[in-house]
């Protein structure tokens, strides 16, 4: 980070803080926002002792993976379930978020196991008692300038969304899209069970302004957040962390943060959690 940089972050820090709500009052504020991380980002993908490393990280709660096609999305089983369940309740690190990233290798838009996947992944949000699934379109799974594979989606998620409305559980689309495009897809699935889960760090990568596109999204679009870098520890790359601070505000969006990634070159896992751990704290009070 430059100097430039360090001192926007330290006073951004101090102003946010200065203009919490309830920083003059005895009580303290309901958290608007909790805090957690990518079991994969950790070193635990689809791994049930990813809630110990949270602990240790201090997080309140890890996004999990479903599974693989190796284990054949062993959270769909009851037994598996259970002992996340048991994980979450022994280190008080909660159950944050369910994600089929599976699906950047055995594309949604294209191969037909998955949509039995996505139809069972809605089963096991309730079960865990998570409200979000992000679905990921890269790799393989990428829809840019796929308006067959977009197409294909569509009809998919139409399928699923009503099984996912009675459940009250969401699809986040996450992908290499634009706000527009998401919102194309979104509007012809036609259902409030799917919203676009954004990351700030893939926007930033195609070059779309953050701000816009949190703004023309809304709360009611957005079912949940990455807080990312490529490379670098949060609030010392790319992402202006504070902007996206105001700008999460101006749309009244309030719940899980994930962090993912951002882990420099040659630096340990754990310590660089702890520390964007405590970065996106004091950010998000």
């Amino acid at each position: 980070m430059n100097r430039r940089n360090a001192l926007r972050y330290s006073v951004g820090i101090g102003f946010l803080s200065f203009i919490t709500p309830g920083f003059f009052c005895n009580s303290a504020p309901a958290r608007r926002f909790s805090i957690g991380a990518c079991d994969w980002s950790i070193g635990k993908s689809s791994d049930v002792g990813a809630f110990d490393v949270a602990k240790q990280i201090g997080l309140d709660g890890i996004q999990v993976n479903m599974g693989s096609e190796a284990n054949n999305m062993h959270l769909r089983q009851k037994e598996v379930q259970a002992a996340y369940k048991a994980a979450a309740q022994r280190t008080g690190v909660q159950i944050g978020g369910l994600a089929l990233g599976a699906l950047n290798d055995v594309p949604y838009k294209s191969d037909p196991r998955t949509e039995q996947w996505v139809q069972d992944s809605v089963d096991v949000a309730k079960a865990l008692g998570v409200k979000n699934i992000l679905l990921a379109f890269f790799n393989k799974n990428d829809l840019r300038n796929d308006p067959q594979g977009q197409q294909v989606v569509v009809e998919r998620l139409k399928a699923v969304a009503p099984k996912a409305e009675k459940a009250g559980v969401i699809l986040g689309i996450e992908s290499w899209l634009s706000a527009p495009e998401h919102l194309a897809i979104i509007n012809a699935v036609g259902s409030p069970a799917v919203k676009v889960y954004y990351d700030v760090c893939n926007s930033s990568v195609m070059g779309y302004d953050i701000a816009k596109e949190i703004r023309d999204l809304g709360k009611d679009m957005i079912c949940e957040f990455h807080l990312k870098e490529n490379g670098y520890l949060l609030g010392k790359g790319e992402i202006d962390l504070i902007k996206v601070r105001q700008t999460i505000d101006d749309i009244g969006y309030t719940g899980w943060l994930h962090i993912e990634g951002a882990i420099p070159k040659g630096k340990p896992m754990l310590e660089s959690y702890v520390e964007n751990n405590r970065t996106v704290r004091s950010l998000f009070s």
